[in-house]
């Protein structure tokens, strides 16, 4: 039975799909559109719905309360989510905080809105996991860790290369040999892994949907062939009809390693980072982990290459509307560890406290009767920022105050500050999301934005050294 003639059950659950638009999201939809009632996540409203079975919903994971809307009686939620592109003009922090912010995010929409499952498919992680892990494996177990942390099941799916037509990794991989006669590989494609079909991974995420014999578990999937990074360039190139000349050297560093895969590979940074940082480790299925809860005809790597190259299937995408974005915005996300395992209510009115007096006498705040946070410049009476704390929207471990006034700001009410505790509280995240400033755009990221992130830096430094 093909992953499109799955029988159609009488009751059908309902599955959100944060990611939807991806190269997995995509193929999901087009197998499985009728065995389910897809809700397909969307940062832009649809303009023209290929598959009318699937309801197309807009959202900003990046928004609790929009999460939290577009999850409503969802049975299942699968989260494909790894990086996401700059939506703002100017955005500060990581990656790797980025990430772990809106898995936060998500997991509390799931929790809310009673969500069963949550399937995660993430990367294979070594066997022995330690500080040595690339900073790319530590953010997708750290992922993993915060989608868990709630009420809803976690089932995290790790796979390796997953193989197909119009798979980011496997273009990758076909440019550099379409493009290189001689390809003088760099050491690390002797690491091991097991690559696996995007056929076969299909059918292991949609074996875990609702399947409560995986609820809570990690699962580690790929083919059974166990295959070197240089093997997989030589599979590809004999498949291609290409001869080509394949060597191990070891002169590259990681830097000219990303620049020599990402130019000729094709491959955009956000792509070719985490693939080539996380090859010092030797990727391959654990005997305690692997996928158990049925059996699996699994493709070779050539097979996959095979079907990848000769697929003549294209999974429909929706027309969107462009995004009504205004022009200059903000996004600026920190962490900061907690050793004192403070709740992120105490950080927030402590962070209100901090700044004048870090400032001394350049900065005063006070706090108004209508709990609206003020600080001004010197003497000044009038308000250099104002933030508006929402109460139904805060608690504990999170405080959320809307940017409502003040001279640095151009736009009020629409964007918003909040602190919130990560990871059982080891850190708090500080966050700024969609601010409009007022001074022009290269006087803006020159000063205003440069020091703000000194001070969010100091105000790190302040809670990681303080004793009571």
């Amino acid at each position: 039975m093909g992953l499109t003639d799955q029988p159609i059950p009488v009751s059908k659950p309902t599955v959100a799909i944060a990611g939807a638009g991806g190269y997995v999201g995509r193929w999901f939809i087009y197998h499985f559109r009728h065995k389910y009632n897809i809700i397909a996540l969307s940062r832009k409203k649809v303009k023209d719905n290929p598959y009318p079975e699937v309801t197309w919903k807009q959202v900003e994971l990046y928004s609790v309360s929009s999460t939290i809307e577009v999850l409503k009686d969802v049975d299942v939620a699968i989260y494909l989510v790894h990086s996401m592109n700059a939506s703002t003009r100017l955005n500060q922090g990581s990656f790797e905080d980025t990430d772990l912010l809106l898995a936060d995010n998500f997991s509390r929409a799931a929790h809310i809105n009673k969500v069963k499952q949550i399937i995660y498919l993430g990367g294979l992680l070594p066997k022995e996991i330690s500080d040595s892990l690339s900073r790319h494996l530590k953010s997708r177990l750290e992922v993993e860790d915060t989608l868990g942390v709630r009420s809803a099941q976690l089932t995290a799916i790790r796979a390796s290369i997953i193989v197909g037509p119009g798979g980011s990794s496997f273009d990758m991989i076909k440019n550099l040999v379409r493009n290189l006669p001689v390809l003088m590989c760099p050491q690390w494609t002797e690491s091991l892994t097991q690559p696996i079909s995007l056929r076969d991974t299909l059918d292991i995420i949609d074996t875990c949907v609702g399947n409560e014999n995986v609820y809570g578990q990690a699962i580690e999937i790929g083919s059974p062939e166990v295959i070197s990074y240089r093997n997989m360039l030589e599979l590809t190139a004999k498949q291609l009809g290409k001869k080509r000349l394949v060597f191990s050297v070891p002169v590259f560093s990681l830097g000219l390693s990303k620049l020599w895969v990402g130019f000729f590979g094709e491959s955009p940074p956000q792509l070719v980072s985490p693939l080539v940082e996380s090859l010092k480790h030797t990727l391959t299925v654990s005997e305690e982990l692997k996928f158990r809860e049925k059996h699996i005809d699994y493709l070779t790597y050539e097979e996959s290459v095979r079907v990848a190259l000769d697929s003549d299937i294209q999974p429909k995408m929706p027309s969107f509307y462009s995004l009504d974005k205004v022009k200059n915005t903000v996004r600026s996300i920190q962490r900061m560890a907690n050793p004192q395992g403070d709740s992120a209510t105490w950080v927030a009115q402590r962070y209100n406290i901090w700044l004048p007096f870090f400032f001394k006498f350049w900065i005063n705040g006070e706090m108004l009767d209508s709990g609206e946070i003020v600080f001004y410049l010197l003497w000044s009476k009038k308000p250099m920022l104002q933030l508006t704390l929402i109460p139904d929207r805060s608690e504990e471990n999170r405080q959320l105050f809307y940017i409502s006034g003040g001279w640095l700001v151009k736009k009020i009410d629409h964007g918003w500050l909040e602190f919130r505790g990560v990871l059982d509280n080891r850190y708090i995240i500080t966050a700024i999301h969609e601010f409009v400033p007022r001074l022009p755009w290269l006087i803006y990221v020159n000063t205003q934005a440069k020091i703000h992130l000194w001070v969010m830096n100091r105000f790190k430094k302040y809670l990681e050294n303080r004793h009571n």
